[in-house]
C-alpha cells in the first residue's frame, strides 16, 4: 500500500520518508461516471424499510495496518439504519468473517444505536442537533455499542451534505412517537413471513400456565399461588397479566392500591425460603389516607412474616443502595474511555477506490482530544480514569448485595423482600443476580432467557425509557440492564464451566437492545406491548401484530455462527435414574446448604411495633436511616459465608458466588474493546485456548465416528478437518468481532520515553520515529 512508511531498526534512527504522495482528490480517481455506477453496492432493505436520504462521494475513515485510509462510497439513511456502502464491500464479504449478523452489517448503525453526533468545522468538533445554519466537513457518529464512525464530506455535493446530515440528525436525535418506531413497520410488512424458531423453548411468562410451571420447578407452590386478578390489565398496567403472590393473601388486596404494596414472588430456594419484591405505596399528605395505608401494610406483613417459621428480611434498594443517577453518571464517564476515534486526516495517497492517509502510528487513536500529546497523557492516566468512573465499583456493590441476600436465604433460611419505588429497576437486577447464583437452571441458555423474560420483561422494566428509544427524556436513560449483563459477565469470566452460554452471547444480547425488529427490549411493560400490538384493541377485524423476540437467534445468525454462543466448557448436570435421584435428594440439599449460622428466632420485642413502622415510612416515600439488622452483624455473617464458600471446591450445579475483591472485578474487554485494534492480541487471549479446545473436541468426535462406523463397515472413513476456528494463530483475542484482515501483524511503539511524551507539541509530526517490532 502506497504511503505506508515502515521503519527498520530503532535507537532514534529515522526511516526514509514515503517516496510518493498523491494529492488527487477521491472524486478525481474515477473519471468514468459509468464505472462508478457499475461498482455501487446494492442497499439491502428489510421488510417495511424505506430509504430516506443518501449522499455519494463520501469517505469513511478506516484504521488498518497501523495507518488510516479512507474508503470511498455512499452514505444512506433509512427509517431503520444508517449504512455506508463502500466500493470495496465485496472484498470484505469472504469466508474469514465467521460471525456475520444477518440483520446488521459491519457498516450499519441502527437509528436507536446512535448515541451522539458531532461535526467538524474548521478542525473544531461540535455537537450537532436541531437545524443547522452551516454544515460540517466531517461527520462523527458515536454509537451505544461503542463504535465510532467518521465520514469525510469535503468532496460530497453541498445539496447532498445538507440532505444526509439533516436527515441523520432528525431521525436519530428528534423525539419520536411509539407508533413511529420501525418495529411496527417491520411487523406489518413481515406479518406473513414471521417464523419463530421451533428450538426456542424460552418460557415467556405470558400465561398462567408458565407461572404455575415455575412454581412447580422451584417447589414454590407449597406457599405461593399464581393469580389472574390482573387479567386484561384491569387492576394495574404496570404488572403483568399473571403473577405470583403468597397463598394467604386475598386477591382483593391486590386491587386496593393497584398492585402497590403487594409482595410479588420472584423465586423459591430449595430450603423453602423465598425472594419477593414490592413497590412502594403512592405518596400521600393526608393523615387519614396515611393511616389507611399503614393499616394495609400491617396486614400485608402479618401475611408474609409468621415467626418462627416465616421470617422476612427487607432490603430497601431505593434508600440504602445505589441510585439510578449514580449508575447513569458512572457509565457516562466509563464509556468515554472506549469511544476512540481518529485524528484529523493528513494528505491522501494511493489510488483506485481507497484513499490511504499519511498517518503516524503514535497518533493512531485519541482519547478524548484530537491532539496526540494529550492522547498519550490520557493513556498514562487510563487506569486512574477507569477507577474514578466508579463503574467497576458499582458492579462490585451489586454483586456484594446479591451475595448478602443469598446468605440470608441459604444460610439463615430467611425470606427476603426487595423494596423499590416501582420495583422495576434495581429489584430486577438484584433478584436476577440472586437467582443466577443460587439456581443452576438459570445458568443454562434457556433458563437465562426465561429469567430475563420473568424478571425484566414481565417484571415491568422500562426498556423504552431506560434505553431512550424515543429520545424524549435523556434523564430517564440509565443502563440498568447493561449493568446486569456486566455483572453476569463477571460470573461467566470467573466460573466458565458453570454457564451454558459464552461472553459472546452476552455481547450480542447487549447489541440486541438497539435492534428494533425484536419486541423484547422496546416496551415499558407487558400492557404497553399488548396494547400497541393490537391484542387489547376493540377492533376484532384486524389481526394482532406478531413480533419476533430476541431469543430467535436464527434471525440474526447462521447455525455455524450460533455455535459461538454455546460454551463448549459447560459441564452438564449428570442425569440420574429414579433410584439414584431418590437416594441423592437429601445429600443434594445438604450440599447446597451452608449451615454457617443458625436460623434466628423472632425478635422478642415484636416485629410489628418497631421494625414495621420504619418499613411503612419507607414504603410511603420517606427515607429512613436505621436498618433492621445492625450493619456489623450483617458484615460478619457475609464475610463468614463468603470466605467459607470460596474455601471449598466449586460445585457448578450448586451455589455459585463470584470473587468481589478489587482485582477480580475486571473490564468486559470483548464488549468494550472489540472495535479498538490496538487492544487486540493476535493469536492470544482466551480465544486461543478455546480454539484449541474446540479443535481437540472435533478431533475426538471424528475419531469416535470412525470407531462407530468400523463396527458396520470394513472401510475406514476419510478424516474430516475441523470446521470451527481454523487457523487459530491468526485469530484475535477479541474474536469473533475483530475482523482478521483488518489487523496489523507489526505493532509499533514510539521511541520516546513516557516522560518525554508530555513535552512533545505534536506526536503526529514524528511519524518516522517508531520501532518496528517485526512479524509476530
Amino acid at each position: 500500500m502506497l504511503g505506508k512508511g515502515v521503519v527498520g531498526g530503532g535507537g532514534g534512527t529515522k526511516a526514509p520518508k514515503p517516496s510518493f504522495v498523491s494529492y488527487v482528490r477521491p472524486e478525481e480517481i474515477h473519471t468514468n461516471e459509468k464505472e462508478v455506477t457499475e461498482k455501487e453496492v446494492t442497499l439491502h432493505l428489510l421488510p417495511g424499510e424505506q430509504l430516506l436520504c443518501e449522499a455519494s462521494t463520501v469517505l469513511k475513515y478506516v484504521q488498518e495496518d497501523s495507518c488510516q485510509h479512507g474508503v470511498y462510497g455512499r452514505l444512506v439513511c433509512t427509517d431503520f439504519k444508517i449504512a455506508f456502502l463502500g466500493d470495496d464491500e465485496s472484498a470484505l464479504d469472504n469466508d474469514e468473517t465467521q460471525f456475520k449478523n444477518k440483520v446488521i452489517g459491519e457498516n450499519d448503525i441502527t437509528l436507536h444505536c446512535v448515541d451522539q453526533i458531532y461535526g467538524v468545522f474548521d478542525e473544531k468538533k461540535k455537537t450537532l442537533f436541531g437545524q443547522l445554519k452551516k454544515y460540517p466537513e466531517k461527520l462523527i457518529i458515536h454509537c451505544k455499542d461503542l463504535r465510532v464512525f467518521q465520514f469525510c464530506l469535503r468532496y460530497t455535493k453541498e445539496e447532498e451534505v445538507k440532505r444526509i446530515v439533516s436527515g441523520i440528525i432528525h431521525h436519530t436525535q428528534a423525539p419520536k412517537l411509539l407508533k413511529r418506531l420501525f418495529l411496527f413497520s417491520y411487523a406489518t410488512a413481515a406479518q406473513n413471513n414471521t417464523v419463530t424458531d421451533p428450538k426456542n423453548h424460552t418460557v415467556m411468562f405470558d400465561t398462567l400456565k408458565d407461572w404455575c410451571w415455575e412454581l412447580e420447578r422451584t417447589k414454590g407452590n407449597m406457599k405461593y399461588k399464581a393469580v389472574s386478578v390482573n387479567e386484561g390489565y384491569k387492576v394495574c398496567e404496570r404488572l403483568p397479566a399473571y403473577f405470583v403472590v403468597p397463598t394467604p393473601l386475598p386477591e382483593e388486596n391486590v386491587q386496593r392500591f393497584q398492585g402497590h404494596g403487594i409482595p410479588i414472588w420472584c423465586w423459591s430456594c430449595h430450603n423453602g425460603s423465598a425472594l419477593l419484591k414490592m413497590s412502594a405505596l403512592p405518596k400521600e399528605q393526608d393523615d387519614g389516607i396515611l393511616q389507611i395505608q399503614k393499616s394495609f401494610l400491617d396486614g400485608i406483613y402479618k401475611t408474609i412474616h409468621r415467626p418462627p417459621y416465616e421470617i422476612v428480611k427487607t432490603e430497601d434498594l431505593s434508600s440504602n443502595f445505589l441510585s439510578l443517577q449514580e449508575i447513569q453518571t458512572a457509565y457516562s464517564k466509563f464509556k468515554q474511555l472506549f469511544l476512540i476515534g481518529f485524528p484529523s486526516p493528513p494528505p491522501y495517497c494511493g489510488s483506485d477506490h481507497t484513499a490511504t492517509l499519511l498517518f503516524s502510528p503514535s497518533s493512531a487513536y485519541h482519547l478524548p482530544s484530537d491532539n496526540s500529546t494529550e492522547f498519550w497523557d490520557t493513556d498514562i492516566k487510563w487506569f486512574s480514569l477507569l477507577e474514578s468512573s466508579s463503574w467497576l465499583d458499582i458492579i462490585r456493590r451489586c454483586l456484594k448485595k446479591a451475595i448478602e441476600i443469598t446468605e440470608c436465604m441459604e444460610a439463615q433460611n430467611m425470606n427476603v423482600l426487595l423494596l423499590e419505588e416501582n420495583a422495576s429497576d434495581l429489584c430486577c437486577l438484584i433478584s436476577s443476580l440472586v437467582q443466577l447464583m443460587m439456581d443452576p437452571h438459570c445458568r443454562t441458555r434457556i433458563g437465562f432467557q426465561s429469567l430475563i423474560q420473568k424478571e425484566w420483561v414481565m417484571g415491568g422494566h422500562c426498556f423504552l425509557d431506560r434505553c431512550n428509544h424515543l429520545r424524549q427524556n435523556d434523564k430517564e436513560e440509565v443502563p440498568v440492564f447493561l449493568l446486569f449483563l456486566d455483572c453476569v459477565w463477571q460470573l461467566v469470566h470467573q466460573h466458565p464451566p458453570a454457564f451454558e452460554f459464552t461472553e459472546t452471547y452476552l455481547t450480542v444480547l447487549s447489541d440486541s437492545l438497539y435492534i428494533p425488529i425484536f419486541s423484547t427490549f422496546f416496551f415499558n411493560s407487558p400492557h404497553q406491548k399488548d396494547t400497541n400490538m393490537g391484542r387489547e384493541g376493540q377492533d376484532t377485524q384486524s389481526k394482532p401484530l406478531n413480533l419476533l423476540t430476541v431469543w430467535d437467534w436464527s434471525v440474526q445468525f447462521e447455525p455455524k455462527a450460533q455455535t459461538l454462543l454455546k460454551n463448549p466448557l459447560y459441564v452438564e448436570k449428570p442425569k440420574l435414574d429414579k433410584g439414584q435421584r431418590k437416594g441423592m435428594r437429601f445429600k443434594h440439599q445438604r450440599q447446597l446448604s451452608l449451615p454457617l449460622t443458625q436460623s434466628k428466632s423472632s425478635p422478642k420485642r415484636g416485629f410489628f411495633r418497631e421494625e414495621t413502622d420504619h418499613l411503612i415510612k419507607n414504603l410511603l416515600g420517606k427515607r429512613i436511616s436505621k436498618l433492621i439488622n445492625s450493619s456489623d452483624e450483617l458484615q460478619d455473617n457475609f464475610r463468614e459465608f463468603y470466605d467459607s464458600w470460596h474455601s471449598k471446591s466449586t460445585d457448578y450445579h450448586g451455589l455459585l458466588l463470584p470473587h468481589i475483591e478489587g482485582p477480580e472485578i475486571k473490564v468486559w474487554a470483548q464488549r468494550y474493546l472489540r472495535w479498538i485494534p490496538e487492544a487486540q492480541i493476535l493469536g492470544g487471549g482466551q480465544v486461543a485456548t478455546l480454539s484449541k479446545l474446540l479443535e481437540m473436541m472435533e478431533e475426538v468426535q471424528s475419531l469416535q465416528e470412525k470407531i462407530d462406523e468400523r463396527h458396520h463397515s470394513q472401510q475406514a472413513p476419510q478424516a474430516e478437518a475441523p470446521c470451527l476456528l481454523r487457523n487459530s494463530a491468526r485469530l484475535s483475542s477479541l474474536f469473533p468481532f475483530a475482523l482478521l484482515q483488518r489487523h496489523s501483524s507489526k505493532p509499533v511503539l514510539p521511541t520516546s520515553g513516557w516522560k518525554a511524551l508530555g513535552d512533545e507539541d505534536d506526536l503526529a509530526k514524528r511519524e518516522d520515529e517508531f520501532v518496528d517490532l517485526g512479524d509476530v
